[in-house]
């Protein structure tokens, strides 16, 4: 960073700037005014604007929009399938120059190994990563996942200037109840910034949920409940993720009066969405086009985003400011065509500059050897609880359907699409394996398997053959953890994600190329879904409001109880 008089000197013209930007009108996001004139950077910060400046380097962007660097509120970069610097190449590009993440899908496979191992990719990465101090591991007592971290842990990580705050507080029945290892972190954080997550809470409860403290929220599903949430005070983060996607029934209630409190995020995003989709320019884009203001809309993806989670430093385009900036070629196309991060172009050059960290999460997979018999699902008992996939979100519904056992066994119906879910304990804790039945694939044969299996990310996996079934969890472990389809005793495809059995090795490119190959595998067996893989890691989550399935059974959590 430049010393204070260097930048004042250069934001008076007494001096050059470092880098001048010329040609371009900057978007105001505090008037909505566009301005004329040269940007001035000196360093990481933007010191001048509206005027005509002299730089040591001047770049022209004729004809071209600025506007401040877009900020994710909320994400899990796990779930891109990449390393922190391969989502950094594949995402900034897309004007992404904040992102705020929890890393709490690494840390319940490898603990505060993994937090640290985010810590120390945020050192190196052009955009400014934060790592918010994951609150939920494991999520719930319910599951086993592969690390504890109770309130003396976050302590030890605390400190790191990647940091902000605690990380979303999933377990809200812990809030409202006062679960004294939930008030230990709280308490830890109290008057810092504490994130939250509570899909579907209302009235009393939500007032108690806000009460400790917590000010974000990125689960609301429909505009009714982040209404209900904004007027409790909580800054609602509207969500557009690749299984999780509430970026059209949250749009109507963004308007020029409550864009300041409400931004953008993806919470769980593949390459594969992202280079067919983009990043949070296309909900920039999807915004503007259903109505949204433009000046909503990129107050959404900044300048909100910074103020709610305390960046003074950025979210605008001003003096002082940090010199995020993304220029356009229009606001309603949010066509990204250069960006700057800190005053650094981000170009192929500046990639290729950046430091790295060792890879660390190798042989996580220790899963008990798994036979076609494991996959039975016994009972004497007809009624069956069903897990219902809801496409586009990670809520699921309750079924019931009669399921006559054979010889002991509820076999899967592919005629009534009831096929076989179970989950495979693989952090080498117990072993445990259970199964149960889910609706919505449109799974006709063989199997899929995974071990991106939130949170607690043991194996996941679906399949009518139970021969097929145990390949491809049995492949799992042979690759260091991913994804597998195999029918008919095949693998027909998969993508090794041997950092933690979460995340590639490889670069975004290959694994964009590989995903495309496992969706046409899906969709050989049948699966209609747009996105099985991450929707199969959401089946296995047991705090969400819903008939959920973990290692120890499948629990219905609006009650907490064992039911099989």
């Amino acid at each position: 960073m430049a010393d204070l008089e260097q930048r004042i000197a250069q934001g008076r013209g007494d001096e050059p700037a470092d880098l001048v930007l010329r040609g371009a009108q900057v978007f105001d996001l505090v008037t909505g005014d566009m301005i004329s004139g040269d940007v001035a950077i000196c360093g990481d910060s933007i010191v001048g604007l509206g005027a005509r400046y002299d730089g040591r380097e001047v770049i022209d962007l004729a004809g071209l929009i600025l506007v401040p660097g877009f900020i994710d509120t909320h994400l899990h970069i796990e779930s891109s399938l990449v390393t922190p610097f391969e989502f950094d190449r594949c995402v900034t590009p897309h004007g992404v120059t904040t992102a705020i993440c929890d890393p709490h899908e690494i840390a319940n496979v490898l603990g505060l190994e993994g937090i640290r191992y985010f810590q120390a990719a945020s050192e190196h990465t052009l955009m400014d990563i934060r790592v918010q101090l994951s609150s939920c591991v494991p999520s719930s007592h319910m599951e086993t996942s592969g690390a504890e971290i109770d309130a003396e842990d976050l302590r030890a990580v605390m400190g790191h200037a990647s940091g902000i705050g605690l990380a979303e507080v999933m377990n809200f029945p812990g809030v409202i109840y006062r679960d004294p290892g939930m008030m230990d972190k709280l308490r830890l954080f109290e008057g810092g910034h504490i994130d939250g997550h509570c899909p579907q809470l209302s009235g009393r409860d939500l007032n108690a949920y806000c009460a400790a403290g917590i000010r974000t929220e990125h689960e609301a599903t429909t505009a009714e409940e982040a209404r209900e949430k904004l007027q409790r005070g909580m800054r609602v983060l509207i969500r557009e993720g690749s299984v999780s996607k509430d970026l059209h029934a949250l749009a109507p209630l963004l308007s020029d009066i409550t864009a300041p409190y409400m931004c953008l995020c993806t919470d769980d995003r593949n390459p594969l969405d992202i280079a067919e989709e983009g990043h949070l320019d296309h909900m920039i884009r999807v915004l503007i086009a259903e109505g949204a203001s433009p000046l909503a809309a990129y107050r959404a993806a900044s300048l909100s985003g910074a103020e709610a989670f305390g960046l003074r430093d950025r979210g605008l385009i001003a003096p002082g400011r940090r010199a995020d900036i993304v220029a356009v070629g229009s606001l309603a196309a949010c066509d990204v065509q250069h960006v700057f991060c800190a005053g650094r172009r981000a170009d192929a050059a500046a990639f290729a500059a950046r430091g790295t960290v060792p890879a660390i999460g190798r042989h996580s997979v220790r899963a008990p050897a798994i036979g076609p018999q494991d996959f039975r699902h016994a009972s004497n008992r007809a009624e069956t609880d069903v897990i219902g996939i809801i496409e586009g979100k990670i809520l699921t519904a309750h079924l019931h359907e009669r399921i006559e056992p054979v010889n002991g066994d509820k076999r899967p119906d592919v005629a009534r699409d009831l096929v076989r879910i179970a989950v495979i304990e693989r952090h080498g804790k117990n072993g445990n394996i259970a199964t149960g039945f889910v609706h919505g694939f449109g799974l006709e044969s063989g199997a899929i398997a995974s071990t991106v299996c939130h949170d607690h990310h043991n194996i996941a996996c679906v399949g009518v053959d139970y021969a097929d079934m145990a390949l491809a969890a049995t492949r799992l472990g042979e690759i260091e953890g991913g994804f597998v389809v195999v029918q008919g005793g095949q693998v027909l495809a998969e993508l090794p994600l041997p950092l933690a059995g979460l995340m590639s090795l490889e670069p975004f490119e290959a694994v964009q190329a590989r995903l495309v190959d496992l969706r046409a595998a899906a969709r050989s067996l049948g699966v209609t879904l747009q996105e099985p893989f991450l929707q199969l890691a959401f089946l296995a989550l047991p705090v969400i409001p819903a008939l959920k399935i973990t290692d120890r059974g499948m629990i219905d959590v609006t009650r907490f109880e064992i039911l099989s």
